[in-house]
């Protein structure tokens, strides 16, 4: 795990992030309940496409982040139960929405996929009052091959003069 920081603007507006795509998760429902496509590879570019997928469990009031990737492409899935409110920050030196910063409430009441590209810093934490699941399949292995390699993440949740502040 990589702990140096990168430069990050002083201050972040709200605004679109460049390279961020959300896409709704539309239920297909019957008497049977519901199906919901999570992927589908004719949705996104050849180099987004997972290699892993894992699910996560988040306790109520639990923040996860922010960190960033150097490399990875995340691609989560917020389906429920609960709801988490999302946090990106673009500190991408040469991104045309450097400085940009977008908080959006995703999950049960708003059921999203987010890709979310290489060193947009991210976190998530769970505005409900039951556990959350977030399903993420990513573009590259947990620790390499064999889990033998550095993790490619850039964390900041436990450093004090972070500019990445969740509200």
């Amino acid at each position: 795990m990589r702990n140096d920081a990168s430069a990050a603007p002083n201050t972040f507006i709200d605004g679109p992030i460049d390279g961020v795509v959300f896409r709704p998760l539309s239920p297909y429902v019957d008497r049977r309940g519901w199906l919901t496509e999570l992927y589908r590879e004719d949705e996104l570019l050849p180099e987004q496409h997972p290699v892993m997928a894992y699910i996560s469990e988040t306790l109520p009031g639990v923040a996860r982040g922010p960190h960033q990737h150097i490399d990875q492409t995340d691609y989560f899935a917020f389906i429920g139960p609960g709801d988490f409110v999302l946090y990106l920050w673009d500190a991408r030196p040469d991104s045309p929405t450097r400085g940009h910063r977008m908080k959006m409430i995703v999950g049960e009441s708003n059921r999203r996929c987010v890709v979310i590209p290489p060193s947009v810093v991210h976190a998530y934490k769970n505005s409900g009052t039951r556990p959350g699941w977030v399903f993420n399949a990513p573009n590259r292995l947990y620790a390499g091959p064999g889990k033998r390699s550095p993790v490619d993440e850039v964390r900041y949740e436990d450093q004090p003069d972070c500019p990445y502040r969740m509200d």
